[in-house]
């Protein structure tokens, strides 16, 4: 039997975690194809009366549609910023210990999402969006998508791991 600290996940860390990953690319994807081949741009279909809407809308930016109105350059350099993350965030899990699961979910999580929009940007040269929360006629919040979603999600939850009170090597001081 090798010897393996307790603590450790072996030679692969928390890469078995990358199924999540996976798991939201697909559900992304398939979400995606569903609405773009349902709707028309910026066709509504309300599900939620004054709250919640599907919806059809392009993002050449990136979250907010920061720098949507630049003249192309902004796909390849987001593009870029995606796949430098994802290879971090393979690292990450790789190096991840056995009782670091929170973590590998919110990375897995955050991964999946990034690569479901990295697609997107490559393959169409835009993102697509389809969530639509908004309030009455009065207030919009950016459409967004399932990938969005998931990065959200598990970016919550990398701010919540950074506030837990005991990590693994910390000692705790009265």
């Amino acid at each position: 039997m090798p010897n393996v600290a307790p603590n450790t996940a072996g030679r692969f860390g928390r890469l078995s975690w990358l199924w999540l990953s996976v798991l939201v690319l697909v559900i992304d994807q398939a979400s995606k194809f569903y609405f773009e081949s349902s709707l028309t741009m910026y066709q509504q279909i309300v599900v939620i009366p004054d709250y919640f809407s599907w919806t059809l809308a392009y993002n050449t930016g990136a979250a907010f549609s920061f720098l949507a109105d630049s003249s192309g350059w902004q796909r390849w350099l987001f593009a870029l910023i995606a796949i430098v993350v994802s290879g971090v965030l393979v690292v990450w899990l790789k190096r991840l210990g056995r009782d670091e699961t929170w973590l590998a979910v919110a990375l897995a999580l955050v991964l999946g999402g990034a690569l479901g929009n990295l697609y997107d940007r490559i393959a169409l040269g835009h993102v697509i969006d389809f969530i639509l929360v908004h309030w009455q006629n009065r207030w919009y919040f950016p459409a967004f998508n399932f990938a969005d979603s998931a990065i959200s999600v598990g970016a919550v939850m990398l701010a919540l791991d950074m506030f837990k009170s005991k990590k693994t090597g910390e000692t705790v001081h009265d």
